[in-house]
């Protein structure tokens, strides 16, 4: 007698033992331009230890998420697009689960390593191949070309194709292997591929845009270090307002003061007292209220350094007072993790961040000596130009070949990024939709600024909001729904959601900002609507 099982029981028997077009092993087999698979197989699900992970650095609710991966096929290979590259990648498919989309991530800094993980893998806003792998995703990162520290430029000296492939080939080169290598396995492409990133991984987004607009149909870009060549003339404007002269050096525990002081002038600027400034750029704090009328100390500044700080908002100028690049904004100088204290204070005068990605900064110019004292923003903005800018830059506004295609870029940034001025950011979408035409612009781009956040995590406002962010970029590229408000989350602690939720809030497409409705708590987001600035 001949038994019919329902679809859906047939359907459950396929699932559970998933066929692949080529097994994992065998992928080392696979012939791709320029690139040699040298490893390929099989983890299985459970505990996994990615390179370079010290368990004693993590908090116990971080190392269980690294017993939650799930069974996946790992690709290793070097891409060597020209004599002189040596670019690492990984992909990593899942072997059951698969939601049928690819999914690049970039690196922070001057990159030199593969993205494997990051602390706070539930609530982070830039995503690792951990992350992307436990969401579904077929996903793969790359070391740019080189090994290094995020803020090591030796690699660069005398090694010209090697920047060129941390400037924008490695990352191209990647994502076409990794979609061939994706092919390979499951059979069949990606339905859709995504680009998600921030810091210098937002600017690798942007070039993946205007470069190559056919490697991913949607892109994230976050506090995107685009105009690399002038961003760094902004880091020596800091560098030389706070320590050409000793007296002007701002230690780390005046930073509050500041922070308190500008809340207090502009905090209520936007309608509601919540610690929060929606739009730094209306707030006229002057540091000079803060000068010191007798003993110095935490609480007050001297007259040497509110002339460095008022430099520093400023940004730098050229001689006729056009603006190279613009300065950092008021209102967030405290709420790590890298905050102002350590982006511009340090430990110690001349031991600071910033002072570590200038270092770099010299090697990636072929100047090991370093950067003169004596030569002005303008004339080190061209020298930087002439240099490095066609490699590095990611601030062409054209992107009709990717809007032509379909493509679609969410760009966030932190209003309170010490790193990174946010600025920049608003400056590019402004220019986007200058060029494209306000009305094309919307029908493939968002910019989101998120209030009170420092550079990509962490801050004094809700900071986290990664994956509901890469959901609507799903939705928009899939179903062409396109993002509204996106609300993200402040957990007590941040990066640890255990700690139970301390506010929501609705980030609104530029420029409308959340807007309280008059009732109920300012620590929800649905007694929130987003509306235009109040004037």
């Amino acid at each position: 007698m001949r038994i019919v099982l329902p679809a859906a029981i047939i359907s459950a028997l396929f699932m559970t033992a998933p066929v692949f077009a080529a097994p994992c092993a065998s992928l080392t087999a696979l012939k791709l331009p320029a690139t040699t698979i040298t490893a390929a197989e099989v983890v299985p699900a459970g505990a996994f230890r990615p390179p370079g992970l010290r368990p004693d650095a993590l908090p116990a609710d971080e190392l269980r998420a690294f017993e939650r991966f799930p069974a996946f096929c790992r690709v290793q290979g070097v891409i060597a697009p020209s004599s002189d590259s040596h670019i690492e990648f990984e992909v990593w498919m899942p072997l059951s689960g698969w939601n049928g989309k690819y999914l690049g991530v970039g690196n922070g800094g001057y990159a030199g390593s593969i993205t494997y993980w990051a602390p706070g893998v539930t609530t982070s806003n830039d995503p690792t191949l951990q992350s992307a792998l436990m969401a579904g995703y077929a996903t793969s990162s790359t070391d740019t070309g080189h090994e290094a520290g995020e803020i090591d430029g030796r690699w660069a000296l005398g090694h010209r194709e090697k920047i060129i492939d941390f400037g924008y080939r490695a990352i191209h080169e990647t994502a076409e292997k990794s979609k061939s290598i994706v092919h390979a396995f499951y059979g069949e492409a990606p339905r859709h591929s995504y680009f998600d990133s921030c810091s210098n991984g937002g600017r690798q987004g942007l070039m993946e845009a205007q470069r190559y607009p056919a490697d991913y149909g949607g892109v994230i870009v976050g506090d995107p270090a685009a105009s690399f060549t002038h961003g760094t003339v902004e880091i020596w404007w800091e560098q030389q307002a706070t320590e050409k002269d000793p007296a002007s050096y701002i230690p780390a525990d005046k930073w509050p003061a500041v922070q308190a002081a500008v809340l207090a002038k502009c905090d209520a600027r936007d309608g509601l007292e919540d610690g929060l400034i929606d739009d730094p750029r209306r707030c006229d704090f002057n540091p000079r209220m803060l000068l010191c009328h007798g003993p110095e100390s935490p609480s007050c500044l001297t007259a040497p350094q509110i002339a460095a700080l008022e430099k520093i908002y400023a940004g730098p100028r050229d001689p006729q007072g056009r603006q190279i690049y613009p300065g950092l904004l008021p209102g967030g100088e405290t709420g790590g993790p890298i905050d102002w204290a350590a982006a511009i204070s340090g430990s110690a005068r001349g031991h600071t961040v910033m002072d570590g990605l200038l270092a770099g900064w010299a090697d990636l110019m072929q100047n090991p000596i370093g950067h003169s004292h004596s030569i002005s923003a303008e004339s080190l903005a061209r020298l930087y130009d002439v240099a490095l800018g066609r490699i590095l830059d990611a601030t062409n506004p054209d992107l009709t070949a990717f809007e032509a295609r379909g493509g679609k870029l969410i760009l966030f940034h932190g209003w309170s990024d010490p790193g990174i001025p946010p600025l920049a950011t608003v400056d590019y979408y402004e220019r986007v939709v200058a060029r494209m035409g306000r009305t094309d612009a919307e029908r493939f781009t968002r910019l989101y600024m998120v209030p009170g956040m420092p550079h990509c995590v962490g801050g004094s406002g809700p900071n986290t909001f990664g994956a509901k962010m890469l959901s609507a970029l799903d939705r928009w590229v899939e179903k062409g729904v396109a993002p509204q408000a996106i609300v993200a989350t402040k957990y007590r602690t941040n990066g640890d959601p255990t700690s139970g939720i301390a506010r929501t809030r609705p980030l609104c497409p530029y420029p409308e900002v959340a807007r309280y409705k008059g009732t109920g708590s300012i620590d929800v987001a649905a007694n929130f609507a987003c509306g235009a600035p109040p004037r």
